[in-house]
């Protein structure tokens, strides 16, 4: 977990080491305010003339491409969180993994917040569902 004031290449970071598809936001109040997904990282660090023609980066060769990672030094979380974030996926700790599978696919999120009442729990990521599906 993060806040909105986190370093983003240290948030990143944390996303690339643990292999997470994203990572929980909290707000001032230490509640979840955010899913910040690994995507939306890339997104932020690949130039929007290559978003908009992904033919061009075929052509970026690896030094630029460090470059391109140097985008997220000196900005925060917030700075590359998407301007309307959506609602924070949540399930109960009761809930069976079809319930938790229905969240993160309603959301398209690939972590879903466990709270109880307003107490953040714990985070279930999209291959932590898998895995425990797949050994049901």
């Amino acid at each position: 977990m993060v806040s909105l004031d986190t370093d983003a290449l240290e948030a990143a970071g944390l996303m690339a080491e643990h292999r997470l598809p994203g990572i929980m936001v909290m707000g001032p109040d230490g509640c979840p305010a955010a899913v910040l997904a690994a995507w939306q990282v890339v997104r932020f660090i690949i130039p929007k003339y290559v978003q908009d023609d992904p033919s061009l980066a075929g052509v970026l060769d690896e030094p630029m491409c460090d470059k391109t990672v140097k985008r997220l030094r000196g900005k925060k979380v917030r700075d590359v969180m998407p301007d309307k974030p959506g609602g924070i996926p949540t399930a109960r700790p009761d809930d069976t993994i079809v319930e938790v599978a229905a969240t993160m696919a309603r959301h398209r999120s690939p972590i879903v917040a466990v709270l109880d009442g307003r107490r953040l729990l714990g985070v279930v990521t999209s291959s932590r569902l898998l895995a425990a599906a797949l050994q049901s």
